[in-house]
């Protein structure tokens, strides 16, 4: 159940919205958040009666000097969900036509050279744990980094995996609520599989089912920071430059599928 507390005059609207979409099976929990941050801003524009008007909606999608054009777009692309479903109780609302935003300029994905692929995971294997606020870093991370390199994953769906979807035995990792809301299974690499089963042995001991596979500490994962700041540090150990804009960690879902044998051991 939605607990969240809403102040603008739509509030009754949004939680309708947010309860309709996990009805029909979407999780709406990054949405929640949008539309939290769209009740404030209308709060804050003391509206007296229900209606957004043309107005209303431009002030919100308009640029900020502050986000990159992807965030613009997101914010505009839930105001528009959030306004059609105003149209279809009967509230007037104008929804926000498609092209509001600046074309975005393509990225080209970086394909690691074997040289680069080598002195990262040269970096990665030098990991050092912390006592007490990363104590496994040293056993986690050189797995970690060779399944998003080796699977395609997206961070989070690994970062977040518990112990009880990943099959060591049938050697796949039961990704939920993947994007799209769809569940898909995600192969791993037969020698990952054999240090996945090391590092279950030897941190997981005693752990429950729903433990975090790729723990930090016991009952917490890595955050997505702990995660690019690791992955920043390592590149520049490697002698990797960033521009500011890549190599991205995303890129380690274009690899060149002749260099996994070599850099998942």
């Amino acid at each position: 159940m939605n607990k969240e507390v809403y102040n603008s005059i739509f509030q009754k609207e949004i939680h309708d919205l947010i309860e309709l979409k996990r009805a029909l099976g979407f999780s709406y929990k990054s949405e929640a958040g949008s539309l939290r941050r769209i009740d404030a801003f209308l709060f804050k524009n003391n509206l007296s009666e229900k209606c957004i008007t043309k107005e209303l909606c431009d002030l919100w999608c308009r640029e900020r000097t502050y986000e990159t054009t992807t965030n613009q777009a997101s914010r505009i692309s839930i105001m528009r969900v959030f306004c059609r479903y105003l149209n279809d109780i009967g509230i007037p609302a104008y929804i926000p036509p498609k092209g509001i935003t600046k074309k975005r300029v393509r990225y080209d994905a970086h394909i690691y050279t074997d040289e680069e692929l080598q002195s990262f995971f040269d970096a990665v294997d030098k990991s050092k744990s912390v006592p007490y606020s990363c104590p496994y870093r040293s056993d986690v991370i050189p797995v970690f980094f060779r399944i998003l390199y080796t699977s395609g994953m997206r961070v989070s769906e690994l970062r977040l995996a518990r112990i009880r979807d990943i099959n060591l035995e049938e050697g796949y990792i039961n990704v939920h609520e993947a994007k799209n809301h769809k569940e898909r299974l995600i192969p791993i690499h037969p020698l990952l599989i054999i240090k996945c089963k090391e590092l279950k042995e030897k941190i997981h001991a005693t752990s429950p089912d729903d433990e975090y596979f790729f723990m930090i500490l016991p009952g917490n994962p890595m955050t997505l920071g702990n995660v690019y700041k690791n992955f920043r540090r390592y590149l520049e150990l490697a002698g990797i430059s960033h521009t500011g804009k890549g190599p991205r960690i995303h890129d380690f879902r274009c690899p060149n599928l002749n260099k996994i044998q070599t850099f998942c051991r």
